[in-house]
């Protein structure tokens, strides 16, 4: 099996055999709410944290207003800006002149770097809504695709409208179907702790989960997905704070990364969730192969 690139995303790489395929386009779909940025930002700390470059082609947002929210996540992307972090703000560009002339030249400039690129696209609802003619949209997603995957993996979010029923939406059917895997987030807003909802719709070359995986957002860990029961032990007596101050001390005691123990600290100051984090933590000690 080829090396996997690990997506940063705790519990998902385990759903995917250990990660994404390197050179491929990964679409995050899902409606507004269900935290595809937080998807997509996630991914690429986690490359920036392990030595690899992060390139942020954004449609709307600006670089700043990015960078706000992903330090309210707890991702200091600031301290990586033009060092190993860099941005492309597209918003009110000419995506044609941009996708068939300068995104090419600048994959090409970057071609001299010896040094793995993970690439988010976010949102690319844009480029969709840019032209209704379809032909035209799939060769600017297409061309969008095959030239940012020269650098690495591509990781695309994608607006989604779906009709009641629908599995996903037509207005995404064109992304979902040029990209090499997609990922459906779904959100209830019901309350209760698991309202959002992961579910691995294609992922080429891959055996993948085909189940329906629960989420949550977590401040200093993003986003923690629960892709199969962790056996726990039994924390009655034990407050959150303990439960944390364990996996804290378990942590320094296996020498875990300091990014690691960062996170580790932030979520305990930041828990506002009416349940244990043990089962979460597990997820998070998994992930990193801390045992």
């Amino acid at each position: 099996m080829s090396e996997r690139i690990k997506t940063g995303i705790f519990g998902l790489d385990q759903l995917m055999e250990g990660g994404m395929r390197d050179n491929t386009a990964v679409v995050i779909v899902g409606s507004s709410g269900t935290g595809k940025t937080t998807f997509a930002i996630q991914f690429l700390m986690h490359g920036i944290e392990n030595g690899e470059q992060g390139l942020y082609v954004t449609m709307e947002e600006s670089p700043e207003q990015i960078m706000k929210e992903a330090e309210m996540m707890g991702w200091n992307m600031k301290e990586h800006y033009e060092k190993s972090l860099f941005f492309i703000h597209l918003k009110g560009q000419n995506f044609k002149k941009m996708i068939e002339e300068k995104l090419p030249q600048l994959v090409k400039a970057r071609s001299d770097y010896d040094i793995r690129t993970r690439v988010v696209i976010d949102p690319m609802t844009p480029v969709i809504w840019a032209t209704e003619d379809k032909l035209l949209q799939r060769e600017l997603i297409g061309k969008l695709f095959y030239t940012l995957k020269e650098l690495g993996v591509v990781m695309a979010t994608v607006e989604e409208h779906s009709s009641p029923g629908e599995m996903i939406g037509e207005d995404v059917l064109l992304p979902v179907y040029l990209s090499d895997g997609a990922i459906n987030l779904e959100y209830y807003p019901i309350g209760g702790a698991f309202n959002r909802t992961l579910k691995i719709v294609k992922m080429r070359g891959t055996h993948h989960g085909e189940g329906v995986y629960p989420y949550i957002f977590a401040r200093g860990a993003g986003a923690i997905v629960r892709s199969s029961p962790v056996e726990s032990r039994s924390d009655e007596g034990m407050s959150y704070d303990e439960v944390f101050d364990e996996a804290i001390k378990t942590a320094e005691f296996i020498k875990a990364p300091a990014h690691v123990m960062e996170k580790l600290k932030t979520m305990k100051a930041n828990w506002t969730y009416d349940y244990s984090p043990e089962e979460i933590l597990q997820v998070i000690f998994d992930s990193y192969d801390l045992k």
